[in-house]
């Protein structure tokens, strides 16, 4: 290239450096490659229309430039003075008209594809077919790191001005635009000093970004053309003009209205009260002259923080939002990469992962500016950024919303009730302007209606009754069924009940009465679950302690719980803290226990007095200690019984740790269903062959277990188990495609505040995806 036709040289905007930045990056990839397309009806001239191009491309130098930054501190971009035309003519006159559209679609995917390498002008290019004889489809693709979306209005009335003058045999002048380069010049005065110090103080305390909640983890490293697709949807006549009413009543702009809905719809999503997303801005500083004409990449792309307290009405909230946004804009000229470095998110971290962006410039309408002798149709515009979520909005009498998202990180079902929500917020805003932000409707009809339906959960148990007492009814239906069995040890219903009563007896004579809290610190063995029981029927609750804890965790559960009596075993003692707790050594003080009478105690507790207190892991630095009554246990033991199919026939492991809420599951859906819970040592539960081995061995039919035990597991060394039970953690649609086939695959989830388990689905779907979880009644 020649030095002689270089017109100009100058720095990057900061968009423009974050978009090459991402070019060098995957240079591959199609992202921000911008398809501007239309149908020509009528007596089209290409010639004249060619030559307006032309025109406009020597008018405007940003359609000129490519960009250097090979062996240089900072990159650059170069101006060429003179450009050729990038065009290309088609004449798809002879295919039948039917594949016109899957013919064009492809064309479209294939330029796509093309990209462009930014080290070479033209990043444009112009794609003329003639598919009739008065029909022509037109292409104009180029990378959005020469034009924002303001600029193509501004360019198409140039092209459409030239064009007719040239197609009538006259000649144009217009007034030359100001150049892309005098916005460069105005951004390198800027003071980066205030700039700082505001983005700083804006992201304080901000550390982790807001959770997509709904996306699913990203697979392989693909960044294809067909990853990326886009659902939209628009508001009614009707809604669009309350809303409007409402923001002009209000002072406030439609693009904030949309954007605290998008903030308030990720707030929903991800539970969070502080959200962080990205907003695109205009960028065109009004103390530049002459600047909304100018064409060039003005926009930028800055993090929008939004917090929502549960007291915020919905205006006032809006209005200090439209506040926090004026702040901002003194300081939307500042790169992304600077805002991102000055924040407390760590490096390596995106500081956010959803894109907002108000499309307020009328690209469609410039298109139907008078053309002699043409008709515009079908205008698209279809562009892809490396954000896996972008919310757009665009004003209209139909207010358009529309969300592009990543294949690899959502499918269409959740971006589809995704957009529904995304109405529903603004129709309940355009309604019921006086409400709360936290009361705005947020689900549609046919959810609400499907909410009514999971949540009626009403199911028949004895909610007078304690625990102890319906597993006391089951010892008199089948008093000779096995009830436990450890290793070689097996203990019948009959056998199970008299043991307890009697400890429950004599714990009676140590003064356990109800409220009394009684530790519970045992190697796995039927010996502990006598113990559960026997603190139950004197009336007490059992706190599961688990002996492989830290003395001072023990110690600290210990006093917190104030326990009365500590249930142990003789092997264990020397690895106890010291505490105010009676202790008990269950094995060797047997035979004072053993005189007790094995007949049921009388009954001294209600359903409502508490059954359990188990400490939660201390996530927080500090366990807590969750009471749970009696009624609570009865409640999910008859939903689980019912829900995981458990019979009298049927084999329960107890593999959760005692002290983990999972094993009051695993114990009382088996008791009060006449069933037989089997116990291991902790050792024979490791994952592996072994495990499965012994889960055959012992004949298991209901297991209960994380995915990550499950997917060491095969469906095929298992023959006998029946029912899955997956919990704790993220259950992939691969594992339940690979267990689900002749069996119940449920998966659950709840925190132990609800009693164990809040909600339970079945995984059935035809497409291996799990059901969504039907809720569970827990009192």
């Amino acid at each position: 290239m020649s030095n002689s036709n270089i017109e100009a040289i100058y720095p990057l905007s900061p968009l423009q450096e974050g978009m090459l930045f991402h070019h060098l990056l995957t240079p591959e990839a199609t992202a921000y490659v911008v398809q501007m397309s239309c149908t020509f009806r009528g007596d089209l001239d290409v010639a004249a229309f060619k030559r307006a191009w032309i025109r406009v491309i020597e008018r405007n130098a940003a359609l000129r430039t490519f960009f250097t930054w090979e062996q240089r501190d900072k990159p650059l971009q170069v101006v060429l003075a003179q450009m050729p035309l990038p065009w290309m003519q088609h004449d798809w006159r002879d295919l039948p008209p039917a594949e016109h559209e899957d013919r064009f679609t492809s064309f479209l995917a294939e330029d796509r594809q093309h990209g462009f390498d930014l080290a070479k002008a033209p990043l444009l290019r112009f794609t003329l077919i003639q598919v009739e004889e008065n029909c022509y489809r037109f292409l104009w693709s180029f990378h959005h790191i020469l034009l924002d979306g303001w600029s193509m209005p501004l360019l198409l009335k140039e092209i459409f001005a030239f064009y007719n003058a040239y197609r009538s045999g006259q000649e144009l002048e217009l007034e030359e635009p100001r150049p892309f380069r005098d916005y460069i010049a105005w951004l390198r005065r800027q003071d980066p000093a205030t700039t700082e110090g505001f983005w700083r103080e804006t992201l304080k305390g901000f550390t982790v970004p807001t959770p997509l909640v709904v996306d699913r983890p990203v697979s392989g490293d693909s960044e294809g053309d067909d990853d990326y697709s886009e659902l939209s949807v628009r508001l009614s006549e009707t809604f669009t003009a309350k809303l409007n009413a409402l923001a002009q009543r209000n002072e406030l702009t439609p693009n904030l209205l949309v954007q605290g809905a998008w903030a308030i719809l990720l707030s929903r999503y991800s539970g969070e009260q502080d959200v962080l997303f990205g907003a695109t801005s205009s960028g065109r500083p009004v103390d530049l002259s002459g600047v909304e004409s100018m064409v060039g990449l003005f926009i930028n792309t800055l993090p929008a923080r939004v917090r929502i307290a549960p007291d915020d009405l919905l205006i006032p909230w809006l209005k200090k939002l439209q506040e926090q946004q004026l702040d901002a804009r003194q300081h939307e000229y500042t790169p992304l990469v600077s805002v991102q470095g000055w924040s407390e998110v760590p490096r390596g971290q995106s500081l956010f992962e959803s894109l907002f962006i108000f499309e307020n410039y009328p690209v469609s309408a410039a298109l139907r500016e008078p053309a002699i002798g043409l008709q515009v149709e079908d205008v698209r515009v279809r562009e892809k950024t490396n954000y896996p979520l972008i919310a757009v909005s665009a004003p209209g009498p139909e207010l358009l919303l529309k969300i592009g998202y990543e294949h690899r990180r959502f499918d269409e079902a959740t971006i589809r009730s995704m957009l529904g929500h995304f109405q529903n917020l603004l129709e309940s805003m355009a309604v019921r302007p006086e409400q709360r932000v936290v009361d705005l409707e947020l689900l549609t009809d046919v959810e609400r209606t499907q909410m009514r339906e999971w949540n009626d959960t009403r199911t028949t148990y004895a909610q007078q009754s304690c625990v102890h007492e319906l597993f006391e009814v089951q010892v008199e239906c089948t008093p000779e069924s096995v009830a436990v069995s450890f290793q070689d040890e097996q203990l019948t219903y009959r056998e199970l009940n008299a043991r307890a009563n009697q400890l429950a007896r004599h714990l009676r004579r140590l003064g356990v009465g109800p409220e009394t809290l009684v530790a519970i610190c045992m190697e796995r063995s039927a010996e502990m679950v006598v113990a559960v029981l026997g603190v139950l029927k004197a009336g007490g609750a059992y706190v599961p302690l688990d002996h492989s804890y830290p003395q001072d965790r023990l110690s600290f559960m210990l006093d917190d719980s104030r326990a009365a009596v500590l249930l142990t075993q003789q092997s264990l003692l020397r690895n106890l803290p010291e505490s105010k707790a009676l202790t008990l050594c269950i094995d060797r003080d047997w035979d004072l226990i053993n005189g007790e009478s094995t007949e049921n105690p009388s009954r001294v507790t209600t359903a409502r007095n508490l059954a359990y207190v188990i400490y939660t892991s201390g996530s927080t630095g500090r366990p807590k200690g969750v009471m749970i009554e009696h009624r609570g246990v009865n409640s999910l033991a008859a939903a689980q019984i019912k829900g995981f199919d458990i019979q009298p026939s049927s084999r329960v492991l107890q593999f959760a740790s005692f002290s983990f809420d999972a094993s009051v599951s695993e114990f009382f859906t088996a008791f009060l269903a006449g069933a037989t819970l089997v116990l291991e040592s902790q050792n024979a539960l490791m994952p592996g062959p072994e495990f499965a081995e012994l889960m055959r061995s012992r004949g298991i039919t209901v297991v209960t277990l994380p995915p990550s035990i499950l997917a060491a597991l095969t469906p095929e060394s298992l023959p006998d188990l029946r029912t899955i039970v997956t919990a704790g953690e993220a259950c992939s649609k691969e594992l339940v495609s690979r267990w689900q086939a002749g069996r119940r695959f449920i998966n659950a989830y709840g925190p132990t505040e609800s009693t164990v388990c809040a909600t339970m689905g079945t995984c059935v779907d035809a497409d291996q995806k799990p059901s969504i979880g039907r809720p569970i009644d827990n009192v």
